[in-house]
């Protein structure tokens, strides 16, 4: 008999107390998250907990079983939050499970303080404030001192948060310095998410130009977690997967398989109903287009993919499609757009403290409108400048460049720049004053006109 049908066989019993039933609700809740089945476990929890939103019914259960319930209800906040594109779900996560956080700490429950850390560092790494979760997870493991899979856990998202921030020596670093602890590891489901992260960071150092046998690694890595999800039949897990594969063939120009894979993943996620996920497989597969020169196919997907992350609080995922996003504006000719599109990528890149990724997206913009650009050093920043700067400037160079070309007429600047007329002159209003010089000044219409 499964531990999942054991817990169900408990739950039936006419004589199990309130605390008792809490108890097992709890457990098998837990049971149908490591599957990936979170619908189930919101399902098990209603007794308790009847939806997302709604506070948890904790009347009659010991402060530790209340604490246990808020954890759960948390952990499902931020989950389906995320995927659903719930408003402040993440907030409200952070909420649920700190309070079980404070119970925690007050009964000296190590392990369980850790677990309430480690699942508040998921909901913080979501958000983009990678230095709380960071934290977050560094306490936790100073609670652990023994190998346990809750050390497993803290071990692969800390290496997830390095990874996100820039930091993949440090990431591969985490992780090869505890396999001994992956290896004793039985739970399928943890093991692929080790597999997963070793595979990303390789994958990351391999883009990075970095010397080494990166790429045939992370190909080795992908593949044993896609193994372990299998087994743990955990399907949104093996999506992530098929996302990663996806972009790696496009990278080494195996666009077919790109596609086969990216296929296989946006199947997955569509069925599991996770918005966000289908916009990540969208925005891997705009690259995919881009490269294939299919540039009208791009901007589209691509744009759906920012409108729909828009609506969430996942920055990073953001970030990288607007930068895709404008990358496809930029092929197309629509450089005022793609300019505006790439400042609030390198804008969202320094809200959650990733200069690194402000600066690829600064390396891109060069890439991408140099020739546009009126600058003499192209892709090399001046002294003491943010990227911030550096955008505002090339804004300006470009600017000047259309309106000049067209001889000071703004509409035909516009037009040129692919922005509106109405945009182009807030900016000159705004932001470029000292080009106003350069427009010819509007002409007065006639009452007949």
């Amino acid at each position: 008999m499964t531990l999942r049908a054991s817990l169900f066989r408990e739950l039936v019993k006419p004589n199990l107390s309130v605390v008792g039933r809490a108890e097992l609700c709890v457990e098998l809740a837990r049971e149908f998250e490591n599957r990936g089945e979170y619908e189930e476990a919101c399902e098990v929890l209603s007794g308790f907990w009847p939806r997302i939103g709604e506070y948890p019914k904790l009347e009659g259960l010991e402060r530790s079983t209340s604490a246990e319930v808020l954890l759960r209800a948390g952990v499902l906040t931020g989950i389906i939050g995320s995927s659903r594109q719930i408003a402040d779900a993440q907030e409200t996560a952070k909420d649920l499970i700190s309070q079980s956080l404070t119970i925690f700490q007050s009964q000296r429950y190590k392990n369980k303080l850790a677990e309430a850390q480690i699942e508040l560092a998921l909901c913080y790494w979501r958000t983009g404030e990678y230095n709380n979760a960071a934290d977050l997870l560094k306490m936790a493991l100073e609670q652990l001192g023994i190998d346990c899979e809750l050390k497993a856990k803290a071990l692969i998202r800390l290496a997830i948060v390095k990874v996100d921030s820039g930091r993949l020596t440090e990431a591969l670093q985490c992780l090869s310095d505890n396999v001994p602890l992956f290896q004793k590891i039985s739970n399928y489901t943890i093991k692929g998410c080790y597999h997963q992260a070793l595979g990303d960071v390789l994958k990351d150092l391999w883009e990075s130009g970095v010397a080494g046998d990166y790429l045939d690694r992370a190909l080795v890595e992908y593949a044993a977690a896609s193994y372990h999800f299998e087994l743990a039949d955990h399907r949104r897990y093996r999506a992530n997967v098929e996302n990663n594969l996806g972009l790696i063939y496009f990278q080494i120009n195996r666009c077919k398989e790109a596609h086969e894979h990216l296929d296989r993943a946006r199947r997955m996620f569509t069925s599991l109903k996770d918005k966000n996920a289908v916009a990540q497989v969208d925005e891997t597969r705009a690259r995919v287009l881009l490269k294939e020169r299919r540039f009208d196919e791009a901007e589209k997907l691509a744009r759906f993919s920012v409108q729909t992350l828009e609506k969430s609080d996942m920055q990073l995922p953001l970030v990288e499609s607007l930068t895709t996003y404008g990358t496809a504006l930029a092929r197309l000719g629509n450089y005022g757009a793609a300019l505006s599109t790439f400042r609030r990528a390198i804008d969202g890149s320094q809200q959650i403290g990733s200069l690194n990724r402000a600066g690829q997206v600064a390396l891109t913009v060069f890439q991408e409108m140099g020739e546009r650009l009126a600058i003499h050093n192209k892709g090399i920043f001046i002294s003491g400048r943010s990227f911030s700067e550096e955008i505002q400037s090339l804004e300006s160079d470009l600017i000047k460049h259309s309106l000049e070309t067209n001889e000071g007429s703004v509409t035909r600047a516009a037009n040129n720049l692919g922005i509106s007329y109405q945009e182009l002159n807030y900016m000159l209003d705004t932001r470029h004053r000292d080009l106003v010089h350069l427009r010819t000044p509007a002409r007065r219409r006639s009452r007949k006109e």
